[in-house]
């Protein structure tokens, strides 16, 4: 068996989810075990303070060595419930994003965790850092999941989207029978701005199932106002994350509408969420789109999206019709993309973050 772990911790902060994958077949991914080890409350609350711009370089430090000895943590309880006894090739670790600037004269994108003590407290080769290598051949460093979707799940004869909805919504193409990708990139919000709103008006983590978005109504001028947002608008290659769509963002948007109902704003969140998902579709018909990441638990937000779209064109399921299931998928890719590393093969995909060409993504950290 060729196993690989995966360790990956998004924009939600929601926890570091680890799988262990076997990718013995090509064109397979199996999950074997999967596992999710909680932030504490403590670090969280640093990790959101330095994604908002805002804390010491002794917070980042402390901060890096913290969520390396989380990660592993997180790698040695997925081993320890593996039913699987081989030996594991590598990890790859995506790390915790709290800055990712694309544009501009310097860009850069930032993860915490510390690889080196993931592969000292596992005793595995570690692989991370895998962005800046793409970055620096001129791409966005982000989305990287496009080219595991289409090894994986790429279809000869149907034409698919698939679309992550974490606290960034992004979205992969897969044509009917294309050798490559054929493209990707960040739609926009996902759960992150409806998550901030649940917290802060409710001090719950978020909306189950989308309860309270769906006793709100929508209110179509705040949509108008929301939707002004020039990065909707923009040509690929694109990625975002809470550097621009944070609550900073949303209290600017509502000045101007300051006593609006909460549920109301939370039911036009969950609007903007689905409609820049579906406006950024591919045009090809018929479509299957399928969902990962924590936006399938919100079943208002799922409903949504399907009534956006044709029926009689346009399917809208989830990756456990495709054999993986959803809250897994970007953890498996890190796996994969663990993979490709240590097989010296590309795991980016030009034409989806813009780099120069197809590269060798992350540093190895030797066991």
């Amino acid at each position: 068996m060729a196993l690989y772990i995966g360790l990956m911790s998004g924009t939600s902060m929601d926890g570091v989810d680890a799988a262990l994958v076997d990718l013995t077949e090509a064109g397979r991914a199996s999950l074997i075990a999967t596992h999710t080890e909680a932030i504490p409350t403590t670090l969280l609350q640093t990790l959101t303070a330095l994604s908002q711009n805002r804390g010491t370089p002794d917070e980042l430090g402390h901060s890096d060595h913290e969520l390396g000895e989380l990660f592993a943590t997180a790698a040695n309880a997925l081993i320890r419930k593996s039913p699987e006894s081989g030996p594991i090739k590598a990890i790859g670790s995506h790390g915790q994003t709290i800055r990712h600037v694309p544009d501009g004269a310097n860009p850069f994108t930032l993860q915490l965790g510390d690889p080196n003590i993931i592969a000292e407290r596992t005793g595995i080769t570690t692989v991370a850092d895998l962005r800046r290598r793409d970055m620096a051949a001129g791409g966005q460093g982000a989305p990287l999941v496009p080219a595991f979707h289409h090894a994986i799940f790429g279809s000869d004869t149907q034409h698919r989207a698939l679309v992550n909805i974490g606290g960034i919504a992004n979205l992969s193409w897969l044509p009917a029978g294309n050798e490559s990708a054929g493209g990707g990139f960040d739609t926009g919000p996902g759960n992150g701005l409806m998550d901030s709103w649940a917290q802060h008006h409710l001090g719950e983590p978020f909306d189950r199932n989308g309860d309270w978005a769906a006793s709100g109504q929508l209110q179509a001028r705040i949509l108008e106002g929301l939707l002004q947002e020039p990065y909707f608008d923009r040509p690929v290659p694109k990625s975002t994350g809470k550097e621009l769509f944070n609550a900073a963002w949303l209290d600017a948007k509502l000045r101007q509408w300051p006593d609006t109902d909460p549920a109301d704003v939370q039911r036009t969140l969950l609007e903007l969420t689905a409609l820049t998902i579906t406006r950024q579709l591919p045009e090809a018909r018929p479509l299957a789109v399928y969902v990962c990441g924590g936006g399938v638990k919100n079943v208002a937000l799922m409903n949504r999206l399907r009534d956006l779209l044709e029926p009689d064109e346009v399917s809208v399921s989830t990756t456990s019709e495709l054999g993986i299931d959803p809250q897994w998928v970007e953890a498996a890719a890190f796996a994969w993309l663990a993979r490709q590393t240590m097989e010296g093969l590309a795991g980016n995909v030009p034409a989806v973050t813009g780099a120069s060409g197809p590269r060798v993504l992350g540093g190895i950290y030797p066991a």
